[in-house]
Order: C-alpha cells, then structure tokens, then sequence
C-alpha cells in the first residue's frame, strides 16, 4: 500500500492501479479485473473522480479512465504536504501557548541553568548555528573557549545572510592578537563590531530567541551560565544590549598594512585601517600597554605612534584626537 500515505483505502489503491492499465472501461468490467462486486467497485470509483484521480465519460454505461498518474498524485502530495504544514504550524503555535502557560505557571522554566562548561561551550555553538536573523553579543574575558575558536562559524552562519553584532571590551580587544587574528577577519565578513572601555557581563543573544549569560564574571563563574527563552528577561537583555551599542565606538577593518604609512604629507582623508585600528582603541579608552599587547608593538613604538597621530591630527590630548578624528569621518 503504498498510496495509504495520501488517504487511499487498500481497496480505492487497488481499484486505481487497475484502472490506470484499463482506460476507459465500466465498472462491471473494472470490478471483474480487481475480483470486487461491481456495487463495491462503484462507489470506489466516485472517490477517485472525487479526487481528481479518474474521470468518467456521461454515455451509458459510463466509462472511466485513470488520470495521467504524475499528474494526479503530485496534486494528491502537494496537498498532503499542505496539511501538514498547516499541522506543523499548529503545533509551533500550540508549543507556544503551552511555554508561556508553563513560564506563568512555574516562572523558572524560562531560564535554565547550565553547570557544566561542554554543556555552556556547546550552548553558545547552538546559539550561533541556529540563528536565522542576527547575533549579538558582548564580548569580554574571562573565556570559557579560545577567543576566535568559534570564527569558522561565525564566518559561515555570515555567509549565509545571518547578522553579527558585538560589542568588545576593551580588555577583549587588547588580547594579544585578537585584532588581526579573529576580529579583524570577521568584520571584514561583514560583522559589525565596537568597542566599549567596560562591559557589565558576557552575553550573546540569538535573534530575540534565546541568549546566554554566565552565573558569574569572579573566577571560577564561567563555569555555570544561565540559559535564557523568551521573557521579560530576555527583553531586558535586548534592551541592555542596545544601549550598549548606542554608546559604543565603531572598530573599523583592522587588515594589516605597511608600517610607516601615517606621515606629514600622508592624505589626511584616507587613514590606513592600522591608523583607523589604533584611533578606535584609543577612543576605547585602551592603555598603552593595553594596544601594545592587542597589537605586537614595543610600549615605546606605541607611544611613538600615538604622539605621530595626535600631531597630524592636531591634538593636543587622546579625547580630542578621538574627536577630530571622528568629525573627519575617521571613526
């Protein structure tokens, strides 16, 4: 019985295969080849008409004859999937309902406690892959995984149209590295990221689903985090994340390039990205030796760099350079 998955009767499958290699026969003739009572074969054939699977001629007595098979059955399937669709989509809403009767009624199953670090590594990974939309999130030490160890997925889940929005503390930035290795790489795929002095948590949202935040940034607090669903607390996050970014400073493609290029007579229009990079941690508030770790230099040829920018720029000190360097349009 392989047509039973469309709602054909054993009997009403036999009758249609039978009739597809006898066109236009009556049904006395059709219930002597499937070995029925004509009566039976009768009203199995007002089915198949009813379901556009045979027609029948008005002579006396009628004849009927399959329709073209392909045609029929693919219209039999279009409008099985269509039910279940419409049942898919019943039980999304159903689901739904009941999570939100469950929140109302026992307040802690909208976030789930995670105590072991495979589990909150693996967590995070999800969050990522089964994004549809966007991604946001605060980026701040301490690590449960290598910063960047996730950057092979985040670079595909972007290839696939999802966006990425992170906000990095400062110290995130300063890791020896990060910059040229994992940030800068994701931006140019399209993340948008910046920049803030202080971060008050980790956190990485997935679209307005779902998001993770760890038990504690103390040591030892990465190893449980809190797993959070739709709620009023979700919402709170969101909102925490976009004022955040509100308040952030852009971090602009930081690609490598020759050292030297910032000079008196360089077009003060165009920076190089390492002359962009260095104006946005400075901006960040990053120390000297904050952007000498993030960027393999001396703390002396930093120093030197900074002084170079701020006289080209005619600034006096870091928060006007930040700013001249912003009415420029270089931030």
């Amino acid at each position: 019985m392989e047509l039973n998955v469309l709602g054909l009767t054993e009997e009403t499958e036999h009758v249609y295969t039978t009739l597809v290699g006898r066109p236009r026969c009556t049904a006395s003739e059709l219930a002597k080849a499937c070995g029925l009572t004509p009566s039976g074969v009768g009203r199995l054939l007002a089915v198949l008409v009813r379901d556009g699977l045979a027609t029948r001629t008005a002579g006396r007595p009628p004849r009927f004859s399959a329709t073209v098979p392909d045609v029929a059955v693919a219209a039999l399937i279009d409008e099985q999937q269509h039910r279940l669709d419409q049942a898919r989509s019943l039980v999304h809403r159903l689901m739904e309902t009941y999570r939100e009767a469950a929140r109302i009624t026992h307040p802690e199953v909208a976030v789930e406690l995670l105590t072991d670090r495979d589990d909150i590594s693996s967590a995070v990974g999800r969050l990522t892959a089964d994004a549809r939309r966007e991604v946001r999130a605060f980026d701040r030490p301490p690590y449960v995984d290598r910063p960047g160890s996730n950057l092979d997925l985040q670079l595909q889940r972007q290839r696939h149209g999802v966006a990425h929005r992170v906000i990095y503390d400062q110290e995130a930035v300063a890791w020896p590295g990060r910059m040229h290795n994992d940030i800068g790489p994701s931006i140019r795929a399209g993340e948008k990221a910046r920049v803030r002095p202080e971060l008050p948590l980790k956190l990485v949202i997935s679209d307005s689903r779902v998001a993770i935040i760890p038990f504690s940034l103390a040591a030892g607090g990465q190893s449980a985090a809190y797993l959070i669903h739709p709620s009023p607390m979700l919402a709170a996050l969101e909102s925490l994340f976009e004022a955040e970014w509100e308040r952030a400073v852009a971090v602009s493609d930081t690609e490598p390039v020759a050292v030297g290029n910032l000079s008196p007579g360089s077009d003060a229009s165009r920076p190089d990205p390492e002359t962009r990079c260095l104006l946005t941690l400075l901006a960040a508030g990053l120390t000297d030796a904050a952007i000498a770790r993030s960027q393999g230099w001396s703390e002396r040829t930093t120093q030197r760099r900074i002084h170079r920018l701020m006289n080209q720029l005619g600034a006096s000190t870091r928060f006007q350079a930040s700013l001249t360097a912003a009415r420029r349009g270089w931030l």
